[in-house]
């Protein structure tokens, strides 16, 4: 029986208590916060209108928010018919158990707070699900970050998920995505500010850290064309770059575009789970302990569809079409085409919404 489900958009943090990590450590009391739209109809425990959505790194679980365009009445994630869950993946600091988050001794976790991997985001999120009494969901889908959770649900959890989506991501973190990923790491670490991770409380946080890894990243979401299109080698208007001596102060337009999305970031997210979060992508692999990468795809039984973006710097489209080749069911591959680069299945709504609908339509139709 599903015990009573948050109000419609309402966040709800739901304790799932102790919690050991894919590593051997544990986290006290974790809480994972999570969202519902749509009324849940079918068997918690078999077939039923559940579609758990994931987010990316940055995300919360508000996801009727940032995918917008998808989600609702009449859309293609269509609230009249879907009952949508989306929750807060455990190391945010969005109202999940993190670094941010009250420590039971005392304190906040900071770096008391364990490494998590991507599996310990989606078993931590199967414990909040099975609270609310469902054991079963019809499909899983998600873009990047949630994309990665998304594929680990098919292989953790394969008897109590009909159909996946997997969209923007790899099957494991390549070696560059890896170096990439830890730059940023060490932008915010190295960071005078950061204090070992225990900087809360004190009036100083790692703002300049954080909004550096940000500028790093940010390059790798959007498409080269595309910011080159929009940029170029302007300069920001009312400053000259090409002057005598460099000056942080006078920037190219690309330059000041970065420090505003890097600043933005640092306005509303934590630093310690930036770290956190990316380091369970650093640790992305669905071979390992499987028997390596193709052998743990072939075994995946459920239906999968797999989603590129031809421009992706970040997650180039020939690890989806490998994912493709070797997953065990495959439900599908799409590839949206769009300049917008890896940010595209969050921006690019119409041609992410189309490619949802076909999704929509084979899991009906199944």
């Amino acid at each position: 029986m599903v015990t009573a489900l948050p109000v419609d958009g309402q966040l709800e943090q739901v304790r799932i208590g102790r919690f050991d990590t894919e590593a051997g450590a544990l986290i006290e009391d974790a809480t994972i916060a999570l969202q519902r739209w749509g009324q849940f109809r079918g068997d918690p425990h078999g077939d039923n209108n559940v579609l758990v959505v994931e987010h990316a790194l940055t995300g919360d679980s508000n996801a009727a928010q940032w995918w917008s365009e998808a989600i609702g009445p009449g859309k293609a994630l269509d609230t009249d018919r879907w009952c949508i869950i989306c929750t807060n993946a455990l190391g945010s600091c969005y109202g999940s158990t993190g670094p941010a988050s009250p420590h039971p001794a005392g304190g906040l976790w900071g770096s008391r707070f364990p490494a998590v991997s991507i599996r310990d985001m989606v078993r931590a999120e199967r414990a909040a699900l099975e609270k609310l009494g469902i054991t079963h969901v019809h499909a899983v889908l998600g873009g990047s970050m949630g994309g990665a959770r998304s594929l680990e649900w098919t292989l953790l959890y394969p008897d109590s998920v009909n159909f996946a989506c997997v969209i923007a991501v790899s099957a494991r973190a390549s070696a560059w995505q890896i170096g990439i990923q830890e730059a940023q790491i060490s932008a915010i670490t190295r960071d005078p500010n950061w204090q070992g991770g225990d900087y809360h409380g004190t009036g100083r946080a790692p703002d300049e850290g954080l909004s550096a890894a940000r500028r790093i990243a940010h390059l790798t979401y959007r498409g080269e064309l595309e910011i080159d299109e929009r940029f170029g080698t302007d300069a920001q208007p009312g400053e000259n770059p090409l002057g005598p001596y460099r000056r942080d102060d006078q920037r190219f337009a690309v330059q000041s575009y970065l420090d505003h999305q890097g600043h933005k970031l640092a306005k509303r997210f934590d630093a310690a789970c930036y770290v956190s979060l990316t380091e369970s992508l650093n640790r992305h692999d669905v071979g390992r302990g499987r028997g390596g990468l193709n052998k743990a795809l072939a075994s995946s039984q459920v239906p999968t569809m797999v989603v590129g973006i031809d421009t992706d710097i970040l997650y180039p489209y020939h690890q989806q079409e490998h994912m493709s080749r070797n997953l065990g069911k495959l439900l599908g591959m799409s590839k949206l085409s769009s300049p917008t680069g890896h940010d595209a299945f969050l921006v690019d709504v119409r041609g992410m919404a189309l490619i949802l609908r076909r999704f929509i339509a084979r899991i009906s139709a199944s």
